[in-house]
């Protein structure tokens, strides 16, 4: 897996976990494999693999289970808050890159609907 030299990778990790959650890849309530599985799947450093599930389950999107694992939140508040502040900052992140290349916003709007048609 290539991470972007320019983000923490944790927080890359933290992105992909985020994205699989919201996108029903990793549902609710969903057992996630250990730490060290993780950390070998996505090729890094197990500390590096804590931390992101540290911040995953600060954040209240994972629980852990001393004993027993770490499960995606069933709290639906929680996950549709989720997938609110991404699509929030996708847009976000569009509307920006759109009016540096000089669009207006009216630009912009008549440009998705004509997208969508399609």
């Amino acid at each position: 897996m290539e991470f972007n030299p320019a983000v923490p990778i944790y927080l890359q990790i933290m992105d992909i976990i985020k994205k699989d959650i919201v996108t029903g890849e990793l549902s609710s309530g969903t057992r996630i494999e250990s730490v060290r599985t993780l950390a070998e799947k996505f090729g890094v450093n197990l500390n590096t693999m804590q931390r992101a599930c540290s911040e995953l389950e600060r954040e209240g999107i994972i629980n852990t289970q001393r004993g027993i694992g770490s499960f995606v939140t069933e709290d639906q508040a929680i996950i549709t808050a989720l997938k609110d502040s991404m699509s929030a900052t996708m847009i976000e992140e569009f509307l920006h890159g759109m009016q540096s290349l000089g669009y207006e916003n009216d630009e912009i709007l008549k440009l998705v609907k004509k997208a969508i048609e399609e």
